[in-house]
């Protein structure tokens, strides 16, 4: 097993990380804004089952082998980018209801869907998992998999923590700025289509 030591090292820097407002955080907060609590808390728990994919990926050993190469890099990752600026351009094209002057509000099982193809997508979120978890691996502890998958659900547990919290703000500030709908319908948009700008940019080093 992995050292107390270790382990805690990697709980404070995990901590210190997932305290830091990121993409999820901001995609988030987004949906929370632009349709509730409800739909802000069913997009984190999307988020984080899309952290027990890469998670399931890092063990299998796919993560590396995504890293390495470009081919494989480049389609998740403009699979990413065009999946967010989808997003972004829909919330803002959508036809406003004339009378209550917001769009439908999408099912809470497509918001939660959205949210793991978000993370999913997120060549970031590979790269982390490659990059910094590996680091707290100790080869004499056991099967780097097992301890992979350890490490990463103790990320997932604190990043769901950090997620909820932003969503239960977002669900609060949606409902006292009810009624300008058309404009946090503008705001989701532009956090999509920003989001898709940041991953396009997402380098390899």
């Amino acid at each position: 097993m992995i050292s107390p030591a270790t382990f805690a090292f990697f709980v404070a820097a995990s901590l210190a990380l997932v305290l830091i407002p990121g993409p999820n955080h901001l995609y988030i907060t987004a949906r929370g804004l632009a349709q509730g609590r409800a739909a802000a808390l069913a997009s984190a728990l999307g988020v984080e089952v899309g952290t027990l994919v890469h998670i399931a990926a890092a063990a299998a050993g796919l993560s590396y082998v995504i890293s390495q190469s470009a081919t494989l890099f480049a389609v998740v990752k403009w699979a990413g980018v065009a999946y967010l600026v989808h997003l972004g351009v829909r919330a803002l094209t959508a036809k406003q209801d004339a009378a209550a002057q917001a769009p439908p509000p999408q099912p809470l099982r497509q918001v939660f869907l959205e949210g793991v193809l978000v993370n999913v997508l997120n060549p970031k979120v590979t790269l982390y998992f490659l990059a910094f978890l590996p680091q707290f691996v100790e080869p004499s502890a056991g099967p780097a998999a097992l301890q992979i998958v350890l490490l990463g659900l103790t990320l997932l547990v604190l990043g769901l923590l950090s997620d909820i919290v932003y969503a239960l703000a977002a669900g609060a500030l949606s409902g006292r700025l009810a009624r300008k709908a058309k404009g946090l319908r503008y705001f989701s948009g532009v956090v999509y289509l920003g989001l898709g700008v940041a991953t396009a940019f997402a380098g390899r080093k």
